[in-house]
């Protein structure tokens, strides 16, 4: 799977950098050995957890179950009790230990895709849903090598790339494209720890050509105009994890010279949409289905948003344990439902309007994305951050009522200036200033706390 870890970069000490430590592919290597040895020793076991910090001990960990054949389940570092024996006690994982120090003998060139199997499990990621406890998501090898090298083909990442991130571990953002997408290609690997506009800045010393962000971290670089200046010299910027606000993609144009990149996918499916380098970029669009992928879009008659679904070979092998479930994620003839909102142009490039269960509002007759409305806002000068949500209403069936973070502007002043650049019936009905809009650890929106609040409301 990992064609970078045979050796060839073995002589390059700073090959992979992790919150300032550096090591070669040959150190990489051996400390993934270790664990390997480690592994075996225990005799079968159906998983191995690692608590998923940002550091070598994680990469080494995560390499180390892809030569020994066992899957890793990387855990949150901030997950308290109650989740993280939920993860271990549904994922039947013993906790691994990692010492980066240790080394084994090179067992030698890895095999590409994995003598195993291409079918077998490489990871399982845990992730929350709209009801019930997280689920167990089971990655194989194989899509996740087919991923990597479509998102190769996509963005024209090679080994002459240095990658910059300072993403989480435990997702797929920060991990399966941020680790494994780099050894897969033989990139270099420069993980800043931390995600601030400083530490994306300096690594445009080590050459970085490449970066990873959430909406989070691009916004706060584009707030610092010295460190996005910085990054004028990269190749590439690429968002992905939630929808890049128009004018954090205008500012950050304007300030680099780049216009952002974004792509689409789900911890189930991988990354399924992207734009291109070097083609035509647009904000607001994630671009079209990669190499083997194939979407549709199911929308009611004469709409022009619905349901995005999905088929292709990065797809999840299913949740860990619940068939149910699995079955229960596609439709009857074999689509994977993602639950996101979208539409597709003539040219198949992909935008997404939102999650069904809390972006699709149904008011006065009409749907209406979320995602649309909020982008109105935050063209807004004094409109920082914007959650819009469709709350019940006895005339409308839902009322579009935006929540934003804001100083100097009215509600009225804001519902005018929406309406003046989308349909009069997309206007928000109600504006909320709130503190902050609450996010999860990759940036998104967390709008059922907005919804509780609501319900609280009403109780």
């Amino acid at each position: 799977m990992l064609t970078a870890l045979t050796g060839v970069f073995g002589d390059r000490g700073d090959a992979v950098s992790v919150a300032g430590r550096a090591a070669s592919y040959e150190d990489l290597l051996g400390a993934a050995g270790a664990v390997a040895v480690d592994l075996a020793a225990w005799g079968p076991v159906p998983a191995f957890a690692v608590t998923a910090t940002a550091s070598l001990e994680t990469v080494a960990a995560v390499v180390g179950g892809l030569l020994a054949g066992v899957p890793c389940v990387p855990v949150p570092p901030d997950a308290g009790p109650v989740e993280r024996g939920h993860i271990l006690r549904d994922s039947g994982a013993r906790l691994l230990e990692v010492d980066f120090a240790r080394r084994a003998p090179s067992p030698g060139p890895l095999p590409s895709a994995g003598a195993a199997g291409a079918g077998d499990p490489a990871l399982i990621l845990y992730t929350s849903g709209t009801t019930g406890v997280p689920k167990g998501v089971v990655l194989s090898k194989g899509a996740i090598v087919a991923d990597l090298d479509a998102l190769a083909g996509a963005w024209e990442w090679d080994a002459q790339d240095v990658l910059v991130h300072g993403l989480p571990l435990f997702h797929v953002h920060g991990l399966v494209l941020g680790v494994l997408g780099a050894l897969r290609t033989g990139s270099r690997l420069v993980h800043t720890g931390r995600p601030t506009p400083e530490a994306y800045a300096a690594a445009a010393a080590a050459g970085g050509s490449l970066y990873f962000g959430v909406p989070t971290v691009w916004s706060r670089i584009a707030a610092a105009p010295g460190a996005a200046a910085a990054l004028s010299g990269a190749r590439l910027l690429v968002s992905g994890s939630a929808a890049l606000p128009t004018p954090v993609f205008r500012d950050l144009e304007r300030l680099t010279g780049h216009r952002v990149v974004e792509r689409y996918g789900m911890t189930e499916t991988l990354i399924t949409v992207s734009g291109r380098a070097g083609g035509a970029v647009a904000p607001g669009t994630v671009g079209t289905a990669l190499e083997g992928v194939t979407t549709r879009v199911v929308a009611e008659p004469g709409a022009e948003i619905g349901e995005l679904q999905v088929k292709g070979p990065t797809l999840f092998s299913g949740y860990l344990g619940r068939p149910e479930a699995t079955a229960a994620a596609y439709t009857g003839d074999g689509w994977f439902r993602t639950g996101d909102i979208a539409a597709v142009d003539g040219e198949g490039v992909h935008r997404i309007v939102g999650r069904a269960s809390t972006d699709m509002i149904k008011s006065g007759g009409y749907r209406i994305g979320a995602g649309e409305v909020e982008n109105a806002l935050l063209d807004h000068p004094r409109v920082r951050e914007a959650a819009v949500v469709g709350v019940p209403d006895a005339d409308l069936g839902e009322r579009i009522v935006a929540f934003v973070v804001a100083e100097g502007v009215s509600g009225g002043e804001l519902t005018d200036f929406v309406a003046a650049r989308l349909s009069v019936h997309k206007r928000p009905r109600e504006v909320r200033f709130i503190a902050a809009v609450p996010r999860n650890a990759m940036g998104k929106p967390q709008k059922r706390l907005l919804l509780e609040g609501e319900e609280r409301g009403r109780a």
